[in-house]
């Protein structure tokens, strides 16, 4: 299929995650619609600054609209009329997910019936939908695999991913829509999300604030790297459902569908992800202990077996390498509150 000349629709074009899609989909040759619904859940001004870069080049178009309007998302998708869909736009967070129940279940789940929907009137090449490595709930057996139940979720974030997924094989099933889900394992990186404990922790420890360390700390994560999450997304849309099948893989018996974690197969302790940014920061954290929050999970790690025979890699920058290019875009961006 290849990327050059690909028309390739993007949800939550203006959010962390979208935006650094769109940059390599046009640094690849792609004509990129996307569109975001500019929400307040973090400070919009930083999703504007990330459109701003975005519309300054060209091939690209920003529609501001939310995915909930269907008429509005269907005017979109049959006017641009995509090959590819890459479908970013969520409401995330666990925690916000406790007291904010009704804005998952409309986002998340309405949201993305939408996109199902107009896919099965106005078919394109291939369906990417985000997932999160949070479906994988209760589970103990570490590293995660694909193949895992994911019926144990541990908050209403994670349920709403799972219901999607579970829809989306349904509409795969019954209409041929050739989809792929990937599941993200703790994304970091240069113009992250104000509510995700890597920006919390470098903002809070750059005033000397402290931070809530929580578990006290016996936690660990699957840190990935924004570049190496997006190049991989970019991989997949290549490795369409029921056209490329590999070892070990998870595509549907019934379905043109799979499901692929995104994750570089490797924890990192929390406090060793902390003592990354102190040393970036060059100052020293002042750490709250806390016990653990309500729908959290001690640990996450990617199996990647998968990824890497569909794609040929995997997530590979480690924490060494990619807290420093946090650290420095966080100073640059954020300088006038360091001084």
């Amino acid at each position: 299929m290849g990327l050059q000349g690909a028309k390739v629709l993007v949800t939550g074009a203006a959010g962390f995650i979208g935006y650094h899609t769109c940059q390599q989909l046009l640094a690849a040759g792609a004509t990129v619609c996307g569109i975001d619904n500019f929400s307040p859940y973090y400070d919009v001004r930083l999703k504007e600054d990330r459109a701003a870069r975005l519309l300054a080049q060209p091939g690209f178009a920003l529609h501001r609209l939310s995915i909930q309007d269907m008429d509005a998302m269907r005017a979109v998708w049959t006017d641009f009329a995509p090959g590819i869909v890459i479908h970013l736009a969520a409401q995330p967070g666990v925690r916000y997910s406790i007291d904010h129940p009704r804005e998952y279940i409309d986002t998340n789940v309405v949201g993305t019936f939408n996109l199902l929907e107009l896919a099965r009137h106005h078919p394109v090449e291939h369906l990417l939908i985000s997932s999160t490595s949070s479906v994988y709930g209760a589970n103990t057996d570490i590293p995660f695999d694909e193949g895992q139940a994911i019926q144990k979720p541990m908050s209403l974030y994670a349920a709403t991913k799972g219901a999607t997924e579970l829809i989306g094989h349904s509409y795969s099933h019954l209409f041929g829509i050739p989809a792929t889900y990937f599941r993200f394992f703790t994304v970091y990186g240069p113009w992250g999300r104000p509510d995700m404990a890597p920006f919390k922790f470098t903002d809070a420890i750059a005033a000397g604030r402290a931070i809530d360390v929580y578990n006290n700390g016996d936690m660990a994560r699957d840190f990935t790297f924004v570049d190496d999450l997006v190049a991989a997304i970019l991989g997949l849309a290549e490795a369409v459902p029921g056209k490329t099948r590999v070892a070990g893989d998870s595509l549907s018996p019934v379905a043109p569908f799979r499901a692929v974690n995104i994750g570089g197969g490797r924890q990192t302790r929390l406090l060793d992800f902390i003592a990354e940014i102190e040393r970036a920061l060059g100052k020293p954290a002042i750490k709250n202990m806390m016990p653990m929050q309500a729908g959290d999970v001690e640990v996450t790690e990617a199996s990647n077996h998968l990824l890497r025979a569909l794609i040929g890699r995997v997530p590979e920058t480690p924490p060494s390498m990619g807290v420093p290019r946090f650290v420095a875009w966080y100073r640059d961006y954020y300088g006038d509150r360091l001084r």
